[in-house]
C-alpha cells in the first residue's frame, strides 16, 4: 500500500483508490488471492438499469446474467428483474432465468411493475406487469410489432406504447414466396405510438397520427398529453441529429405544441405536477453531444439551459419536487450529482454528490423525491445499485452481483493528467500492471485503449470488459491506459468540439503525448507500446498502425475506419459525420480525406495489426476492415490478421463473439509486445470453456 502511494505522488497522478475505500484493496493483500481472467470476464455480472418505489421503500433493477459458454446456447446476457427492500435489505428474484427484462416502471399506486419482454409463446415484445406482493407476471398488451417504450397514464388504467408500424400483409405474402429482395433504406417501417387500457381485450385498432417516427415518450402527470420525440423518418442518421420534441393530445394526437430544439437529443421528462418539461439536447447543431440540460416552456415549445456554460455533461435528471430537479453529470472522468431549484429566470445549483465517488448512471427517484438511486461502478467492480435520500446524501451500494470479485487482485487504477504538445490539459485512467512485490517497477508494456465516438469518454470506473484489457491485462504484468483525447465529452461543448473538421490530426496527436507522458515517468517501456479501440478508436488504432507506426509494437483494431471517403459512402450516419465531426462534405475536399486515411499510409506500416469486425455492422462497413488488410498484405511489411463475425453489427453481442475477441487480442498484445514477436500467432484458440468457472 505504502509503495503504490509513493508510486502515484512520484509520477504526479491522482489517484482515487484511498477515497473510495475499494475492497480490492484488501484483496490484493492476500497471498491466497487470485487475479481477473477472461473467464471472469465472460461470467460477469452487472445492473443494467434501476427504478424506485413510489414510497421509496423498494428498489426494482434489471441485472444482465452472460450465457454460460459450456451450456447455453449462443447470444446476448439475459436480463432479469430482481427487487430489493430498503427497509430489510432483503433482495428477491422476481423474473430470472433465460429472460430479457427491459424498460421497468412502477405503477403510480406501487402495487406492480411494469415491464417490456418477449415471454413463452410471445411472437412480439409485450408490456406485462408483475404485482410486488406475490404472484405471476401477466401480459398487458401486446402489438403485431415490437413494443419499444412505454408510458403508463396518471390514471393507471392506460398506457401509451410505442412500436413500428405492422409489415403490409401483401409484402409479407410476396417475402414468404421468396421474394425477399431489401430496398436500402426504404425498408425501415416508422414507429408509432398507441394509446390502449391495459389488459384489454383486443389491441388498439390505429396509433395517433402523429407524423414521423417516434422514439420516447412520456405521458404528463395530470392532463391526457404526451410529450414524444419524433424525427421525419426512422432511418438511423434521422435519429441522431433530427430527433424533436412534439406535445400532443393522447386522445386525438393532435400536436399542441412543438419544440425545436436543435442537433441531438437525449431523455425528456414531465415535472412531478406536469407544469414543466425538461430535456438533454445538444447546444446546437453542430454540439457533438446531447449534454445540455432545458427546461421547456410546455405551453409555447422556448426553451432555456439550466447551466449555461456547464463544462461538463449532464447525463440524467429527475424531477423531485415541482420546481426542482436532481442531475448526474459527467465532469472529466468522474460524475457529480447536484440539485437544481428553478427561481424565475434563475437557477439555484447545490452539489448534493462529489467527484470522489462511484461513476454513476441510470438515476431514479421515488417516496416524492427524497429517495435516490442510481446505477454505479467502481475500479473494483461493474455497474450495481446505489441509493441515498435527499437529506442524508450518502451512497450506500445495495447490491452485490459478484461477490466473487472480493477474492481477486486487481492493478492500481489512477487518474493521469498531461499537457498536450499545444499546451491543453488532457486527462485519462491507467491501470498498473499488478506486481507481487514492493518497490520500483520496471517500464511495463503498454496497451493505449482508445475510446470510440470520438463523443465519448472513459471515466473512472469499472473498465474491463469482453473489448476492454483492463484488469485482465494488468493481471498479465500490461500497463492499461484509457485516454480522453480532445474531442471527448464530459468537459463541455467547446472542448468537445476541438477535433471537428481535423480527423486524425491534433486529437491523434493527443495519443503519442499520453504515451510520451507515461514513458517519460517509467510507466511505460517506449519499445513496447500497443494501440486498441473499436469505432473510431479503431479508426485511432488504424492511424497510429499506420501513420505513427514507429510508435507501436501491436495494434489490435475493432470495426475501425480505415478510408473516410468510403467511410462516408458505406455509413447509416452520414449526416451525423458530416454536422458534428467533418463539417463539410467528402466533394470539398477530396485529397484532405484520402490523406486522413489509414490506408494513405500504408506504406510506412510496420505495426502487426490484427482486425476484427462484424460482418452485419450498418454503422462502419465491414469493406473498412477488409480494405486496410488488403492494403496491408499487398505491402507485406508486417503481419496482419481479419476476423470476421457473421451476424455481428457495431459490437459484438454474443457470448462465443465476444469470448473470441478478447482472447484473441490478449493473445496478440502477449505475442508482440512481450512474447517473441515475428509471424503472427497461430489461427485457432483454445476456448477453455469446460472449464469455466461457475459464479
Amino acid at each position: 500500500m505504502k509503495t503504490a502511494i509513493r508510486k502515484t505522488a512520484r509520477l504526479g497522478v491522482c489517484s482515487l483508490l484511498l477515497a473510495l475505500g475499494g475492497p480490492g484493496l484488501q484483496a490484493a493483500e492476500s497471498a491466497a488471492a487470485t487475479v481477473l481472467t477472461s473467464a471472469d470476464v465472460a461470467r460477469l455480472r452487472n445492473v443494467a438499469s434501476v427504478a424506485v418505489s413510489p414510497e421509496g421503500t423498494h428498489l426494482a433493477f434489471t441485472r444482465l446474467a452472460p450465457r454460460d459458454l459450456a451450456t447455453d446456447d449462443d447470444g446476448g446476457a439475459w436480463s432479469e428483474l430482481w427487487v430489493k427492500g430498503l427497509a430489510d435489505g432483503r433482495e428477491r428474484p422476481f423474473v430470472t432465468g433465460k429472460v430479457g427484462v427491459g424498460a421497468v416502471a412502477w405503477t403510480a399506486d406501487g402495487s406492480h411493475i411494469a415491464f417490456l419482454a418477449k415471454r413463452h409463446e410471445d411472437q412480439t415484445r409485450s408490456l406485462y406487469l408483475i404485482p410486488v406482493d406475490g404472484g405471476e407476471a401477466r401480459r398487458a398488451v401486446s402489438l403485431a410489432t415490437d413494443i419499444a417504450a412505454f408510458s403508463l397514464a396518471p390514471d393507471g388504467r392506460r398506457v401509451a406504447v410505442v412500436a413500428a408500424e405492422a409489415e403490409p400483409k401483401q409484402r409479407k405474402a410476396d417475402r414468404d414466396k421468396g421474394f425477399s429482395q431489401e430496398i436500402y433504406e426504404e425498408d425501415e417501417r416508422p414507429a408509432r405510438v398507441w394509446v390502449t387500457s391495459l389488459f384489454a381485450p383486443l389491441p388498439p385498432e390505429a396509433p395517433l397520427p402523429v407524423e414521423g417516427c417516434i422514439h420516447q415518450v412520456e405521458w404528463n402527470p395530470r392532463e391526457d398529453r404526451l410529450a414524444v420525440s419524433v424525427t421525419p423518418t426512422a432511418a438511423v442518421d434521422d435519429t441522431y441529429v433530427r430527433q424533436r420534441v412534439r406535445i400532443v393530445d393522447a386522445t386525438t394526437g393532435e400536436v399542441l405544441v412543438r419544440v425545436e430544439n436543435p442537433g441531438k437529443l437525449g431523455r425528456i421528462g414531465w415535472s412531478r405536477f406536469g407544469y414543466h418539461l425538461a430535456m438533454i439536447a445538444a447546444e446546437d447543431q453542430h454540439d457533438p453531444s446531447a449534454g445540455r440540460l432545458m427546461l421547456v416552456n410546455a405551453g409555447t415549445g422556448a426553451f432555456r439551459d439550466l447551466i449555461p456554460g456547464y463544462e461538463g455533461q449532464v447525463e440524467d435528471f429527475v424531477w423531485t419536487e415541482p420546481d426542482t430537479l436532481v442531475c448526474l453529470a459527467s465532469e472529466g472522468v468522474q460524475t457529480v450529482v447536484e440539485r437544481l431549484v428553478l427561481q424565475g429566470e434563475e437557477t439555484r445549483r447545490e452539489r448534493l454528490l462529489g467527484p470522489n465517488g462511484p461513476v454513476l448512471t441510470a438515476l431514479a427517484q421515488g417516496g416524492r423525491g427524497r429517495v435516490l438511486a442510481a446505477v454505479g461502478s467502481t475500479p473494483w467492480h461493474p455497474s450495481e445499485v446505489f441509493s441515498w435520500t435527499t437529506d442524508q446524501p450518502h451512497l450506500q451500494r445495495r447490491t452485490d452481483s459478484n461477490p466473487w470479485l472480493a477474492q481477486k487482485r486487481f492493478g492500481v487504477q489512477e487518474v493521469v493528467r498531461h499537457a498536450a504538445r499545444d499546451g491543453l490539459e488532457l486527462e485519462g485512467v491507467l491501470i498498473r500492471p499488478l506486481a507481487d512485490g514492493p518497490g520500483p517497477a520496471d517500464p511495463a508494456p503498454l496497451i493505449l485503449t482508445v475510446h470510440g465516438g470520438p463523443e465519448s469518454h472513459v471515466q473512472n470506473g469499472w473498465n474491463t470488459s469482453y473489448s476492454r484489457p483492463g484488469q485482465v491485462a494488468a493481471a498479465r504484468g500490461f500497463a492499461v491506459f484509457y485516454p480522453n483525447y480532445r474531442g471527448s465529452t464530459g468537459r463541455g461543448v467547446a472542448f468537445s468540439k476541438l477535433g471537428q473538421g481535423d480527423a486524425a490530426g491534433r486529437e491523434f496527436d493527443d495519443l503519442v503525448d499520453a504515451v510520451d507522458h507515461l514513458v517519460a515517468k517509467g510507466v511505460a517501456d517506449p519499445k513496447r507500446v500497443g494501440v486498441t479501440g473499436g469505432s473510431y478508436g479503431g479508426y485511432a488504432t488504424a492511424w497510429c498502425s499506420t501513420k505513427f507506426s514507429d510508435r507501436f509494437a501491436a495494434g489490435v483494431m475493432f470495426v475501425g475506419i480505415s478510408d473516410k471517403v468510403s467511410k462516408v459512402g458505406t455509413t447509416d450516419i452520414p449526416d451525423e459525420e458530416y454536422l458534428v465531426h467533418a463539417l463539410e462534405r467528402p466533394w470539398e475536399d477530396w485529397q484532405f480525406l484520402l490523406e486522413r486515411s489509414p490506408i494513405y499510409h500504408a506504406g510506412n506500416a510496420h505495426t502487426p495489426l490484427l482486425i476484427l469486425h462484424g460482418k452485419d455492422d450498418p454503422r462502419v462497413n465491414v469493406g473498412q476492415s477488409r480494405e486496410l488488410y488488403r492494403h496491408l498484405k499487398l505491402r507485406g511489411r508486417a503481419p496482419v490478421r481479419l476476423v470476421l463475425y457473421p451476424g455481428e453489427g457495431h459490437g459484438n453481442r454474443r457470448a462465443a463473439s465476444r469470448h473470441d475477441y478478447q482472447l484473441r487480442m490478449l493473445r496478440w498484445f502477449e505475442h508482440y509486445l512481450k512474447g517473441p514477436g515475428g509471424e503472427a500467432p497461430a489461427r485457432d484458440l483454445d476456448y477453455g470453456i469446460e472449464a469455466n468457472d461457475k459464479p
